[in-house]
């Protein structure tokens, strides 16, 4: 089949990760889904890498209650990362996908160190690489992370799925019903309008670049594999 994408980077929210009726940082159906997602993609021949937050571990917003200076917690998110793209490792091999996780944090005892050529070599060879560590850099997000990963390693897509939302709307849509759902934007429409699709920042790094983001509802695992297919649902942004 013919893909519309040859290489992407994949953002993971923390979130997404959570087990909301246990309420504990990790939940193994939703992990597994994520696994088997990547597989379908993997499988069409796409070069394939993930960007992973931290938000079911650390949050900013905890720092600041509990007296923890910002640059301190955001190393503190940057470590929760790790710990979820190790889980994500974890159940990616389970499914039988060569995976690597590499680090803007130096971690040697668990995963490798973030070097451009070395994440484009395993890419090409068919690995997953993993993302993980942030920037390396605190004041900064992991959409930062994906949109700088992403022109680093020349990808063609950045793919956003999203937990209880379809993609991008002027408002609102879990507050007001009458928001509606914006198919195409440019990054400067998004800047612009300061539209939460992701951080502002990170948009317009890519607004001279060819990557598009692709926003969607992660329902199931072929809704990865739709995207990847070319199926014209969410919302596309990309340049003017």
């Amino acid at each position: 089949m013919e893909t519309k994408f040859k290489r992407v980077v994949i953002k993971v929210s923390g979130e997404a990760l959570a087990d909301n009726r246990d309420k504990t940082v990790l939940d193994q159906r939703k992990i597994a889904e994520v696994a088997k997602a990547i597989l379908e993609i993997r499988e069409l021949g796409v070069e394939v890498s993930v960007v992973v937050g931290a938000g079911n571990i650390w949050r900013g917003k905890l720092a600041e209650k509990i007296g923890i200076d910002r640059s301190t917690g955001d190393y503190m998110g940057m470590l929760g990362t790790i710990i979820n793209a190790l889980a994500l490792q974890n159940a990616f091999e389970k499914v039988g996908l060569m995976t690597r996780v590499m680090s803007s944090i130096n971690v040697p005892q668990v995963c490798e160190p973030y070097i451009r050529r070395k994440a484009i070599a395993y890419m090409n060879s068919g690995e997953v690489v993993i993302f993980a560590g942030g920037t390396g850099n605190p004041y900064f997000t992991t959409d930062t992370t994906a949109t700088l990963r992403a022109l680093e390693i020349e990808a063609d897509a950045i793919l956003m799925a999203k937990n209880g939302i379809d993609g991008v709307y002027d408002q609102d849509p879990r507050k007001n019903p009458d928001a509606k759902l914006l198919s195409h934007l440019s990054f400067h429409e998004v800047v612009e309008k300061k539209l939460e699709v992701m951080d502002l920042t990170a948009v317009a790094m890519l607004e001279r670049s060819n990557i598009i983001i692709r926003v969607f509802g992660m329902k199931s695992p072929l809704s990865f594999k739709g995207i990847i297919l070319g199926e014209d649902v969410g919302t596309t942004i990309g340049k003017e």
